[in-house]
């Protein structure tokens, strides 16, 4: 059975139609600029090089798929947000984004990365609401950066915002924080694992 580990880079799309076939499970990952995502997405598969981690934000602008097996992938969004990227160009990303999570049947969860010292964006809410049908783990990146009476401050209000369908979990994938639970969540969502209380549920 294919393992997080496994994740191997398969493509790039500039286009939802130019994606693999709509087929298996899939799990998405996204958030804005300077989340951390890709920090994330190497910590969670055990790989330095997988996702290019860049000082610049900004550097995913298509849909970058990993593939674990054929019917098993993860799917790196582009970043959004970002100030120093043109007007016109975070509005593509965004737009990119949300069309893939309007469209695509053969995403089982979303993994959102959002900074725990700065909370949920307007972006962010976005597209919390763009599915209302899976399952979303909200990942409190740069956890490590806050105390932890200010930890439990901020996860009250965010938790008071997020949507029903969202699990908040503080995450830093430099201290790994977070790492093992994201990726229990992650593979029984893409049915790789026996399933559990899981993020959208009463637990991750």
């Amino acid at each position: 059975m294919p393992t997080l580990r496994d994740a191997t880079f398969l493509m790039g799309a500039p286009r939802v139609r130019d994606l693999p076939p709509d087929v298996g499970a899939e799990v998405a990952f996204a958030g804005r600029s300077n989340s951390g995502k890709s920090s994330a997405l190497n910590a969670l598969t055990g790989q330095t090089g997988l996702a290019r981690v860049s000082k610049t934000p900004g550097r995913t602008q298509q849909l970058n798929v990993f593939t674990l097996s054929r019917d098993h992938r993860l799917v790196d969004l582009p970043g959004y947000g970002y100030a120093k990227v043109p007007q016109a160009l975070r509005h593509t990303f965004l737009a990119l984004t949300t069309d893939y999570l309007e469209k695509r049947r053969s995403l089982k969860g979303l993994v959102l990365l959002a900074d725990i010292r700065q909370g949920l964006k307007t972006e962010d809410h976005a597209l919390l609401q763009s599915r209302t049908d899976i399952p979303i783990l909200v990942l409190l990146s740069k956890a490590d950066k806050v105390n932890r009476s200010e930890r439990h401050r901020l996860l009250r209000e965010m938790a008071q915002v997020a949507p029903e369908t969202a699990y908040l979990l503080p995450f830093s994938a430099h201290a790994r924080e977070g790492i093992e639970e994201t990726q229990e969540t992650v593979l029984e969502w893409l049915g790789l694992k026996p399933a559990t209380a899981t993020a959208g549920s009463d637990a991750p």
